[in-house]
């Protein structure tokens, strides 16, 4: 007679909501884990929620999400970017940075990050960004927490004091990075990030990632361009469609004045042969009164 295997469930508090962790994630019915994920809230608990931090702190980290997606999506590079999306690693209490970067992810629209049910794969690259929340969070907590998670890049923008720092995952432990010129170069996105002013941008070399209004300028800008190029392509089919025209009216007046040259030969040599005719007229009869006089 078989041992009967014991019920595998997994309960969400709903004050410290948490996914399973990976050995109960796997011992779960495929039904189990979809009804585990739909019921994970995608929305922050009270225990979590922080004070809103108004279009200033919506704007710092928007603006580089939607710039890397344009950017990825136009190279065609499986990377999956989101901002402020609850994150589930196996058994722990949910975070939420406010920029994330996942390689080898479709970008598509989730509603959180759940590790085991993305096939194990977790953050790649972790950015916080700081208006008026509190530092010591993002300076000492998350630099523990995202390296005892694995999590390989975690960069932390102060946009109060505009700094930028960054920590690289050695071992199991992170290092604090050292800029070069300013700049920090990131293995998993294939970027350089800096700081623009209040801005937090990204590079290829030298070559920045485009941001949204930069894009709106330059779309602005190639089309007053095209415009410009119509009216003078317009202006100089004008003028060459004038020059056909007065080639046109030249040819037609050289003809006609051939036309006329030619009737004017006929004419003269018409009023020549009548000419020649009257005199050979008056010849004959002078000859015939000279006979007759004789």
């Amino acid at each position: 007679m078989g041992v009967t295997q014991p019920v595998v469930t997994w309960t969400i508090d709903p004050e410290d909501p948490r996914a399973p962790p990976t050995d109960i994630w796997q011992r779960l019915t495929r039904e189990q884990q979809l009804a585990i994920v739909e019921a994970l809230p995608s929305e922050f608990p009270a225990s979590e929620a922080s004070p809103p931090e108004g279009d200033t702190h919506l704007d710092a980290f928007t603006e580089p999400r939607d710039a890397l997606r344009r950017w990825y999506r136009g190279r065609g590079r499986s990377i999956y970017i989101a901002g402020n999306l609850p994150i589930y690693y196996p058994g722990e209490r949910m975070f939420s940075p406010d920029l994330i970067a996942v390689d080898g992810a479709d970008q598509r629209q989730r509603d959180s990050w759940i590790v085991d049910a993305e096939g194990g794969k977790g953050l790649g690259v972790a950015i916080e960004i700081v208006v008026r929340g509190d530092r010591k969070k993002d300076l000492e907590k998350n630099v523990e927490r995202y390296a005892r998670l694995g999590i390989p890049e975690y960069y932390l923008f102060d946009r109060r004091r505009v700094t930028l720092a960054a920590w690289e995952l050695i071992g199991s432990r992170y290092q604090r990075r050292v800029a070069q010129s300013g700049r920090f170069h990131s293995a998993v996105l294939g970027l350089e990030l800096w700081l623009d002013g209040e801005r937090l941008r990204f590079s290829v070399g030298d070559a920045p990632v485009p941001v949204a209004d930069e894009l709106i300028e330059r779309v602005s800008r190639l089309s007053a361009e095209a415009h410009e190029r119509v009216e003078r392509l317009e202006a100089e089919l004008a003028a060459e469609q004038r020059l056909r025209e007065e080639e046109q009216r030249l040819r037609e007046e050289e003809q006609r004045l051939r036309e006329e040259e030619q009737r004017l030969r006929e004419e003269e040599q018409r009023l020549r042969k009548a000419a020649e005719a009257e005199l050979a007229e008056l010849r004959a009869r002078l000859e015939k009164l000279e006979r007759g006089g004789g």
